[in-house]
């Protein structure tokens, strides 16, 4: 694969696994020199195909990939216990043997697991990982990286680590003239020619990024194009960004669940990021189709409030059910309390029949993945 791989036999205990969803002050003045960084990661030529189509994540996967930092044992525990039943799961680690020693004090069997013991910064690899990818629409599969917008090298070549486990080629937008800074928090793909994005996209790609110089520099038109030409995106629709969620992913109200199908979250009318995300949805809705040439079918599913009723215009931390992930025939769903979570759970067992909705609680004492954001 090449690039900045780092040893899989080796363990490497890094101490910045708290980092926060957000950029801290240090890592605001590192960024320019993290930036300057990419020259030789995984393979910067754009992909050799002529007929590249993303993934879309509803289809077949042969791994989920997990980074285990300690802080959501018990979280981690059962995405892996459930996840496992689908298809192979990829743990980055720094210790292995203390990994399984937690997953069988948790009740988890050691089985369809493969343990990449590596460095790391922090646990939030749906940003940093990498885009699965198809030429001639399942004939060569391969994966394309991008920059990861947080100044954390050791997340930011995971992605290198787990294509040269499984084989698989890595095309990374990391040099210019194609370089492009984005998350996959911030990406969602109908597994065809449409993609999902907030404005985060342009701000962070127009040149003038907030905390250093570096920034990739492109206009729309031209970032449009990259996207065409490395991930076969040929209608890339772009949404204003929500007051209220600080790092702007769409994953946090939204998502595709099928070629037609968009789950949105709905918040009381006028309240916190509510006003933004109706305006978006119609946004959609008036200007772009489905590849079928019909209408987006959407439905709607309310984002939680805290236990004392409030939301993330009043203090409230965000909670969603949108950001959700599939892995084959199971949908892992973040659950919050019983009386919200059960209308959820069946609204989308009506939308999506057939799969196995299992639930992680992401919001107990000392396992409070929403506190993080």
């Amino acid at each position: 694969i090449g690039g900045n791989s780092f040893a899989q036999s080796t363990p490497v205990q890094d101490l910045n696994v708290n980092l926060p969803k957000g950029m801290t002050e240090h890592e605001k003045t590192i960024m320019e020199d993290y930036l300057q960084s990419f020259n030789d990661k995984g393979i910067t030529t754009p992909p050799p195909y002529s007929n590249i189509r993303t993934a879309a994540e509803w289809e077949e996967v042969q791994a989920l990939v997990i980074t285990w930092t300690g802080q959501y044992n018990s979280i981690h525990s059962q995405i892996v216990d459930a996840a496992q039943e689908e298809c192979l799961v990829i743990i980055h680690c720094s210790d292995s043997n203390s990994v399984k020693s937690t997953l069988s004090g948790n009740g988890v069997p050691d089985v369809n697991i493969d343990y990449i013991e590596v460095g790391y910064n922090s646990v939030w690899i749906r940003d940093y990982g990498a885009n699965t990818m198809y030429n001639n629409y399942v004939e060569d599969l391969f994966l394309v990286d991008w920059m990861y917008n947080r100044p954390r090298p050791l997340d930011d070549v995971i992605p290198d680590s787990y294509a040269a486990h499984l084989g698989i080629d890595l095309y990374s937008m990391t040099a210019s003239p194609n370089n492009i800074m984005g998350t996959g928090g911030n990406w969602m793909s109908d597994g065809e020619e449409i993609g999902f994005s907030s404005e985060l996209i342009l701000d962070e790609n127009d040149g003038n990024g907030p905390y250093a110089l570096s920034y990739p520099n492109h206009t729309e038109t031209e970032l449009d194009q990259l996207m065409s030409d490395w991930m076969g995106i040929n209608e890339y629709i772009k949404m204003t960004v929500l007051p209220y969620d600080d790092i702007h992913h769409i994953d946090m109200h939204m998502k595709i669940i099928d070629e037609q199908t968009l789950i949105v979250g709905k918040y009381p009318t006028g309240v916190a990021d509510g006003p933004q995300i109706e305006a978006n949805l119609q946004y959609v809705l008036d200007n772009f189709t489905t590849k079928f040439g019909t209408p987006f079918e959407v439905h709607r599913v309310d984002q939680p409030p805290s236990t004392s009723g409030l939301y993330p215009d009043n203090g409230g931390y965000y909670r969603t059910y949108a950001n959700q992930t599939f892995v084959n025939n199971t949908i892992l769903l973040p659950t919050y309390r019983e009386e919200y979570d059960t209308a959820a759970i069946a609204i989308l067992e009506d939308v999506m029949p057939g799969y196995n909705i299992v639930s992680i609680d992401v919001d107990n004492s000392g396992q409070n993945l929403i506190s993080a954001g």
